[in-house]
């Protein structure tokens, strides 16, 4: 996870694009946060956590993605 400016991200966003694809990106604003750009596998897995408890790490088959 990263966490970047909105400067940051209107500065160098194709750079964020890619890498919001791989892991959480925190976006602040004058310290405080505005937004968190979540990949959409992390975002799934998160669904079905909260739906059916733990995954067993047989469910992360893609790119050896690792949960916090």
């Amino acid at each position: 996870m990263c966490t970047i400016t909105a400067t940051e991200l209107k500065r160098h966003f194709g750079k964020y694009v890619e890498l919001g694809q791989k892991e959480q990106i925190t976006v602040t604003h004058r310290g405080n946060v505005i937004f968190t750009i979540v990949p959409k596998k992390i975002n799934l897995l998160n669904k079905w956590d909260a739906l059916f408890g733990t995954l067993p790490n047989e469910a992360l088959d893609d790119n050896d993605i690792e949960r916090e």
